[in-house]
This record gives C-alpha cells, sequence and structure tokens, in this order.
C-alpha cells in the first residue's frame, strides 16, 4: 500500500470522538496514588464506573492483588473480565504490553485465550525510563517498587518486527482488532510497513504516545507532526488517538480533539486530575476528557459507534 494509495483528510471531519480509559496500566506503583486501583475488586469496579461516565473503551492490565505487581497471567485478568462484561457495554481492550519486564510470549497470553474486540500492540522498541520517579518518594510501601523503577535506566522496552509479527499472527484469527501504540514516530512506519506486508488490515487504530522517557515528547508540535505523519502515511485509513502521559494529559486531549482525534485517559497514564491534585479515579478523568470534547462542540462516542468507526467484532465474539 503506497502512500500515494491513501487519502488524505484522515480524521479532521469526526465529530464523534471515543474515549479510552487505561485503568491501572503496569508502569505506576501502588505508592504513587492511593487510588490506582490493584485488586480484581478495584479494577472492575473502576472500570465500570469510567464506563459510566463515557469510556467507549476500556484497556485493561492486571496486578497482583497482594504487593500490586503486574500479572499477566490469564487467571489474573479472569477475576474482572466477566464483571465487566456483564455490568457494562464498553469494548475491551486487553494488553499485549503486559510490563517491559515481561518476554512476548508471556505478554500475548491473555489476548490469545480471551479473544477480546481489541488489544493494544506495541509497535517498535524504545527505552523505557521510569527511574527518574524514584526520588519523588522518600519510602516505598513495596519492597519491588524503587527496583522495579531503578531498573529502567538499562532497559530497553523490546518490541522487534518478530515479536510484532508473533503477536499478530497469534491473535488475528480471533478477529482481535489492535490499538497501535505509536511511542514516536518511526513506530507509525514500522506500521506502514506491515500494512505494505498486508499483516494489518484498515482502519488502523493509531495510539499516539507523548511522554514517556525514551519516546516523543509532549510539545504541541510533537504532537502536530506525529498527526501530519500518519495522515501522510495512512490518509483516510486510520483512527487517531492520543495519550499524553502524566500532566500533559488533558492538554494533549484538547489538542487531538480539536484535530477531530480520540483521546485515551487513565490512571495507567496520569495520576493527575489538575495540578498537584491526585485523580480519586478513573472516571473522574473521563468526565475531564468528556468536558474537552462537548465544549468543543463534539460528541461522545458510544460503544457501539466506536465499534462501527474501529470496525469491531462485537462484545458477543469475545471468550469470556
Amino acid at each position: 500500500m503506497t502512500e500515494t494509495s491513501r487519502k488524505p483528510g484522515a480524521t479532521q471531519t469526526r465529530s464523534k470522538i471515543i474515549i479510552t480509559c487505561a485503568v491501572t496500566g503496569a508502569i505506576h506503583t501502588p505508592t504513587m496514588s492511593p487510588y490506582l486501583p490493584i485488586t480484581p475488586d478495584q479494577i472492575a469496579a473502576e472500570a465500570i464506573a469510567a464506563a459510566e461516565a463515557g469510556a467507549a473503551i476500556l484497556h485493561l492490565h492486571a496486578r497482583d492483588p497482594d504487593t500490586g505487581k503486574p500479572d499477566q497471567t490469564p487467571a489474573a485478568f479472569a477475576r474482572f473480565l466477566p464483571r465487566i462484561k456483564q455490568a457494562t457495554n464498553a469494548a475491551i481492550n486487553i494488553t499485549t504490553g503486559g510490563s517491559p519486564y515481561m518476554k512476548v510470549e508471556e505478554r500475548v497470553r491473555p489476548a490469545a485465550e480471551f479473544k477480546p474486540e481489541v488489544a493494544s500492540l506495541n509497535m517498535g522498541s524504545i527505552n523505557f525510563g521510569l527511574y527518574h520517579l524514584v526520588d519523588k518518594y522518600q519510602t516505598f510501601k513495596f519492597d519491588w517498587e524503587r527496583p522495579h523503577l531503578e531498573a529502567t535506566r538499562d532497559l530497553v522496552f523490546r518490541n522487534s518486527f518478530k515479536d510484532i509479527e508473533y503477536i499478530l499472527a497469534t491473535c488475528y484469527d480471533n478477529g482481535t482488532r489492535f490499538e497501535f501504540e505509536c511511542y514516536d514516530i518511526a513506530h507509525l512506519y514500522n506500521l506502514s510497513h506491515f500494512a505494505d506486508r498486508g499483516l494489518v488490515k484498515p482502519p488502523f487504530f493509531v495510539q499516539s504516545v507523548f511522554g514517556l522517557l525514551g519516546g516523543i515528547g509532549t510539545h504541541p508540535e510533537d504532537v502536530a507532526h506525529m498527526k501530519r505523519t500518519a495522515d501522510r502515511l495512512f490518509g483516510d485509513q486510520f483512527r487517531w488517538s492520543v495519550l499524553g502521559a502524566g500532566a500533559s494529559q488533558l492538554r494533549i486531549a484538547a489538542q487531538s480533539a480539536a484535530l477531530g482525534g480520540n483521546i485515551r485517559v487513565g490512571l495507567e497514564d496520569s495520576l493527575w486530575a489538575g495540578k498537584g491534585k491526585l485523580a480519586k479515579s478513573n472516571a473522574e478523568q473521563v468526565v475531564l476528557a468528556r468536558k474537552i470534547i462537548e465544549g468543543l462542540g463534539m460528541e461522545v462516542a458510544t460503544p457501539d459507534e466506536a465499534r462501527e468507526i474501529l470496525s469491531l467484532k462485537g462484545g458477543d465474539k469475545v471468550a469470556f
């Protein structure tokens, strides 16, 4: 698929904006916020409340309920997936990123077993720095937290071409579509490479990630450059979304919405709901995102509208 075969004007005319909520993730540790959901009960409750607040897609990780450590076993996901599905119509997005310390075979297992409508897929390797967060905390609640963060001084989050192919091959026959997470411009070109090989099919759900140490920054020009490059590579065959890490979350969300793009919020990406104010829930961030969208004269997409926009298979075709 060449650039010239893709029509321009990808997302600017959209009035329905998809909100994705990333409920817990694997970056933040329990010491950083008392509101970070860790147990299956907390993850389920936070996800359901986020959907009720307006999130059409729920991006989910699992954690050890006793320590808060990332847990990528299918058994950990099984403790909350059915409960969320029964309580909400939101589309479920299961991570294949897991934690940067995990091998790809471990990371893909929950998506392979549960066959969700959406799974995340990181589109390239990056230095993945969290060590700068260590000095913000004098003590940690659990022994694993400090070394987990400190070790990222020498951590490459591996997402090789072989790894990406493995995840695609494992999940695509299940009808799962992907949230292609692009932490830098090169990752868009990696996605284009897989499109040219026919291994991914449009519409591509491109999630541009801003503000992780090792990836692209949070300057408005960074956001614009990512959007311009995606427009040039994919034309009208992609649906663009953004997530801003930390304090940049809502500013970048606003820029995306103004450009006709979609928004991801949630405690995986940011612990904040304003300067110096910890978000008390994922739903609080969803409400703030909704205000941005509606303040721009646009509408928040329902789960079924998001399914139509992204060509998802439907919640009745998952394995949980």
